[in-house]
Parts: C-alpha cells; sequence; structure tokens
C-alpha cells in the first residue's frame, strides 16, 4: 500500500561553527587520490549533536552486534560514516556520524533537493557571461559555455554526472543568485533537521566554515530520493551533453554533443573497482580539505540501504568507494541481525499520528510531467520489477523511477511507525 503524508514546514535552529579553514579547489571528483586531505582536525570533538539518538553523538564506532550479525569490517578508515536503512530510517552502524566536516560536492544534494523542483526539465536557458563568474580555481566543470542555450535538463546531467560547479553556477543564477541560492538551501535544511550543516557555496567548493556531517548527507540524499528526477539523475551513468557547433560557435542550432559520464564510480565503474551489485546513485565528491566523500543509496533482496563515508585517511585510489561498499555488504548482511543505534529523523511537521478516513485518488505521481518531481512521499514496501534502459543513460539504464508510469495515491491511513519516511515506490536495479 501506499501511504501519503504531507509535509509541514517549520524552522530549526542551526548551531554554528566557525573553521579557519582554507579555500581549495573541487578538483578531483573523478580522480579522488590526487587531492590530499586537509581537514582542519584529526579527532572528532567531545561534544556533537545526539539528533536521530543518543549513541550517534558519541565517538567512535557505534553497533550492536545481535545474534549470527557479522562484525564490522576491518579496515574503514574514514573520519566519519554512516550506514542506514533508507526506508525505515533506522541507523544500523555509525562512526563520528555528527562530526562536522567539510563535505565537498556531496553538498551538491542539498542543491539539488532545494533548487530542482523549482525548474520544469524542458525550460531553456541561455547562459550569460556573467553567470559563469566565480566559479572556484580548479573546480570541476562539464563545459558551460557562455551565450549557448541549455535545458535545465542539460544543466541537472552536468551537476550529477560531472559534478558541474558551472552548471552549479547556472541554475543558481536562474534561482536568483549565489547568496539566495545558499539561504535557500539553508533553510531547506534546516527544514530537514540537518543542523550539522552551515552553507557557504551552493557547489561544495571549499569555503570558510562550510560544514555537514555524514548524518546530515544521509538525510539529504534521502529526501532527493523522494523525487522522480532526483531518482533519475543521480543513476544515470552516461549521456550526451551539449557543445559547441564545429565551426566553434557557441550557442547555435545543431551544434555538436559529447558524452560525459557520472564521476561516482560505484555507479559506473573504473580500473580498479567495478560497479556494485544494486547500486543507485547519489552523489561523490573531493576536495583538498574535505578529502572524498561519498553517499550512495542500494537496493539487494528488497533492503534499500544507504552508505555514507567521509575523508578515508586511507589515500588509495577510490578509496572512499571501496569503503563505502565494505559497509553496504556488511549492512546488507546485517539486516535484522542487528539493533539500530538511531534513526535518520524526518523531516520537521512531519505527521506521524493516525489520520483518518482514506480518500483515494487515481492517476497521480510525484514528479510527472514537465516538473521536477517534488510530490509527496510515498511508501512502498515490495521491490518491483527493473528499470528498463532511457534515454541518455547507459545500458543498465536508471535504476531508480516510478512503477508503471503513474502510481495511486492513497491519503490519510497510519503513518507507519517502522516507515517514517519511505522512498517512493522503486524500479530498482538488478545485476
Amino acid at each position: 500500500m501506499i501511504i501519503q503524508r504531507s509535509l509541514l514546514v517549520a524552522s530549526a535552529s542551526l548551531l554554528t561553527l566557525s573553521l579557519a579553514a582554507p579555500a581549495f579547489a573541487d578538483t578531483a571528483d573523478e580522480n579522488p587520490s590526487e587531492s590530499p586531505s586537509a581537514s582542519p582536525s584529526a579527532t572528532p570533538p567531545a561534544n556533537m549533536s545526539t539528533l536521530g539518538g543518543e549513541r550517534l553523538g558519541r565517538p567512535g564506532n557505534q553497533v550492536n552486534l545481535g545474534a549470527g550479525a557479522p562484525v564490522l569490517p576491518a579496515g574503514i578508515t574514514a573520519r566519519s560514516w554512516i550506514v542506514a536503512d533508507a526506508e525505515s530510517g533506522d541507523v544500523l552502524a555509525a562512526h563520528n556520524a555528527h562530526w562536522r566536516l567539510p563535505p565537498a560536492s556531496t553538498l551538491k544534494m542539498l542543491f539539488a533537493d532545494t533548487v530542482l523542483p523549482k525548474f520544469p526539465r524542458s525550460t531553456t536557458h541561455k547562459v550569460a557571461p556573467s553567470e559563469l563568474a566565480g566559479i572556484g580555481e580548479g573546480s570541476s566543470v562539464v563545459g558551460i559555455k557562455e551565450n549557448a542555450t541549455y535545458t535545465v535538463h542539460d544543466l541537472w546531467l552536468g551537476v550529477f554526472l560531472k559534478s558541474g560547479n558551472d552548471a552549479v553556477h547556472v541554475l543558481s543564477a536562474m534561482n536568483g543568485g549565489i547568496a539566495e541560492t545558499v539561504k535557500d538551501m539553508q533553510a531547506h535544511a534546516d527544514d530537514l533537521q540537518a543542523l550539522d550543516t552551515n552553507v557557504v557555496s551552493p557547489d561544495g567548493y571549499d569555503a570558510r566554515g562550510q560544514v555537514s556531517s555524514a548524518y546530515d548527507l544521509t538525510l539529504f540524499a534521502r529526501s532527493g530520493l523522494q523525487k522522480k528526477d532526483f531518482r533519475e539523475y543521480c543513476s544515470t551513468v552516461r549521456a550526451t551533453f551539449p557543445g559547441t557547433t564545429a565551426g566553434g560557435k557557441k550557442g547555435a542550432a545543431g551544434r555538436a554533443s559529447s558524452e560525459i559520464r557520472n564521476t561516482n564510480r560505484l555507479l559506473s565503474g573504473d580500473s580498479d573497482i567495478t560497479p556494485y551489485q544494486g547500486i543507485a546513485g547519489v552523489k561523490n565528491g573531493n576536495t583538498t580539505n574535505a578529502g572524498a566523500t561519498f553517499t550512495g543509496v542500494a537496493e539487494r533482496g528488497g533492503k534499500v540501504l544507504l552508505v555514507t563515508v567521509m575523508n578515508p585517511e586511507k589515500k588509495e585510489h577510490n578509496e572512499v568507494y571501496k569503503e563505502a561498499a565494505q559497509l553496504l555488504d556488511w549492512g546488507f548482511q546485517s539486516v535484522g541481525k542487528v539493533q539500530p543505534v538511531g534513526e535518520l529523523v524526518p523531516p520537521k511537521g512531519v505527521d506521524t499520528t493516525a489520520q483518518p478516513g482514506a480518500n483515494a485518488s487515481a492517476g497521480a505521481s510525484p514528479g510527472t510531467g514537465t516538473g521536477s518531481g517534488t510530490g509527496t512521499a510515498h511508501a512502498s514496501t515490495k521491490p518491483v520489477a527493473a528499470a528498463s534502459a532511457r534515454g541518455g543513460s547507459s545500458g543498465i539504464g536508471v535504476a531508480l523511477g516510478l512503477a508503471g508510469g503513474f502510481l495511486v495515491l492513497l491519503a490519510a491511513g497510519v503513518f507507519l511507525v517502522n516507515r517514517r519516511w519511505p522512498l517512493p515506490d522503486l524500479m530498482r536495479r538488478r545485476r
């Protein structure tokens, strides 16, 4: 059964933190090993937030192993990580979950969750030169050209696949500018109860005082995955992106295009890593100050898990993905064998009480038509058929989507205690 709930937005107080961190470029989304770590501290603070559970505020590994549960994988070097059930919100295990650290381009999940619903994907936009000003030196870019015209769909592919700071700046300009977008992102983070997060730049480029946490990044992913277009973009392996004409003129009709490939190596693979079984997104990042960061979602056997890994101390090639894969493996082996150490809290104002009555409404779906997939969160306790390939993506196609093209929405009913903010009905990858 699919249960509709309403989200009531309320403000939340933000804990502030000032970090004297230099600004470094977001240069290594494709090659994480090229960017060394320069985190402000080597140990977690003595006092961290306890949002989601008292144990989540403790330093070090937090896990409640039951009978038959495997031990945590050895050799995990990330400064902070979390493994959670994406549907129930149960945190299966964590390590320094609320440590406030630089997030790098994983912050783009919050950017997308905030801005994506505002513009239909078919909207076209001609890029003004001023919109490409102020992009951090050495930033990852998709290759946006001034005076060229792009669809919103093109721009979001640039954000998700190439972690393009140029695409972020253009979308921010459409949203009223960088300052307005930062303000919107901070307000949305507060609504999600992501209180470890302080937004300074919308693209995740290192900036003084910009921090988040493994806990908050996981909240951003869980919120974004409620949206159809977010699920599509974060799970697309490859796509075509418009370039220039053969003669080099910018913005002309019929210009050439090139292939772009997702820099999430658990999704697209690399020389030393294969795509993870059941992977379906979400977002990677790497900066000098943040080190490598990654949030991923994967499904196996009807279970959907989220993992976030921040700044592995081990600097081997693709280490952040290797550690994320180990934690996902552990999570799938441990479902039902561990007691949660906390929970992913729902957004402010989510109604967790039973509601009288039930009114069916057929033919509606979150994020349909030209919209960007805002929609209402819906629950599904059963996996559905695997997704077919979609235009612009790879042969393994879009991993997450809406079942059957539309959903029947059932209003009211009980907000299930163990399904506090579930993902919508999904088309999940089978590998």
